[in-house]
Order: structure tokens, then C-alpha cells, then sequence
């Protein structure tokens, strides 16, 4: 089943997640279902609360991005390991690196895109969907893409981080976007429509 979106301005993408047990209702088709909606609206990452559940869940597929780089990726990005997880209760334990930019979008809030610093390396503590627990390093964009859908269970959204001028400048955008007057291929939950 492909679940709609949350749209911007929708109170549970401002809520910090809740820890869950094996014991979550329905947790096997929660997770199912959101690998289809991830596919279905061409995402490669997607976190609980774009899909109205305020817990510490979420997934990412980095596969086809690192499949799809051109040269000049290969060689700026030339360890990436492409990674398809379920990322349960993930806890940071460290970031590390130089911080760098890249142009960043998410599902909740479409059709705008921004550059982003975020730290390279990132060390995550998380249980798997079998909640056996990892600790893990993930570096270059795979980094940015766990990080950008970690935020989500933290109740932060990407257009955090810039600059008020910034945020002034796009803001007739995003209440457009909480009003439902976008343009999109996918289903979303609009707070304002």
C-alpha cells in the first residue's frame, strides 16, 4: 500500500520520534509499505513522519543514486558504498568530517531544493527490522541521505538550516505547499487544505 505524504506545516513532522519494540502493530507492513511509497514517489530515503507516524523509523536506498553517478561523481565520490537499510531507533553517536554542501529536497516539502552543509561521516547506532542493533559509519552522500531522514524522527526539516533570508524567500512557497496548492505525482496529506 502507498501511503500518502505529509506535507509541509503538518504538526507531526515538528514531533521527535518515539522509540518502538518488535512488539509496534502492523511494524512488518508499516515497513513494507513504506519501501513502496519511497519507490513509488521516486525518494531514496523516507522517515515515519512523512507517512503520519510519529516514531523512530526509517528507510533508505542509496543504490541507485551511486548507480547512476556520471564521471566527475565517481571521482569526487570514489568510496561510496551504496547502502538499502531499515533504520530502527537510530541514535547518532558521532559526526565527523568537513563539513560540505549539496543540493537537498525532500518528499514533504516538493518542488523546493536548497544546498546543504552537513558533517561527511556520520556513526549510527540502530536496530535493523529484525531489531538486531548496529553501529555503523556511513560517509558521502549515503551520510547525507541518513542524516537528512534522521532529522525527520528529530522533528527537524532540511529548510532549518538556512539562513532566515532564505527562509523568507521561499516562504509563499511552503504555504502553498501546506495549502495543498501544488503540482505533484504522488498522493500527500495537506494541513491547510
Amino acid at each position: 500500500m502507498i501511503f500518502p505524504i505529509v506535507a509541509y506545516g503538518h504538526p507531526v513532522l515538528r514531533k521527535v520520534g518515539t522509540d518502538i519494540d518488535a512488539g509496534y502493530p502492523q511494524l512488518e507492513d508499516i515497513i513494507k509499505n513504506m519501501w513502496e511509497t519511497m519507490y513509488h514517489t521516486n525518494g531514496v530515503g523516507l522517515a515515519a513522519p512523512q507517512v503520519n507516524l510519529p516514531i523512530r523509523l526509517f528507510v533508505v536506498d542509496t543504490v541507485q543514486i551511486v548507480e547512476g553517478f556520471d564521471e566527475e561523481d565517481k571521482r569526487d565520490y570514489p568510496d561510496e558504498k551504496p547502502v538499502k537499510k531499515v533504520f530502527i531507533n537510530a541514535h547518532i553517536e558521532s559526526l565527523e568530517g568537513e563539513e560540505w554542501k549539496y543540493n537537498e529536497g525532500c518528499l514533504s516539502i516538493p518542488r523546493i531544493r536548497e544546498d546543504i552543509s552537513r558533517a561527511s561521516t556520520v556513526t549510527m547506532r540502530y536496530m535493523d527490522e529484525n531489531f538486531e542493533e548496529h553501529t555503523e559509519t556511513f560517509e558521502g552522500i549515503t551520510a547525507r541521505v541518513i542524516l537528512h531522514e534522521y532529522d525527520h524522527i528529530e522533528g527537524k526539516l532540511f529548510i532549518d538550516y538556512l539562513s532566515p533570508l532564505k527562509k523568507k524567500l521561499i516562504k509563499k512557497k511552503l504555504e502553498d505547499i501546506s495549502k495543498g496548492k501544488v503540482n505533484i505525482g504522488y498522493r500527500m496529506l495537506f494541513p491547510k487544505k
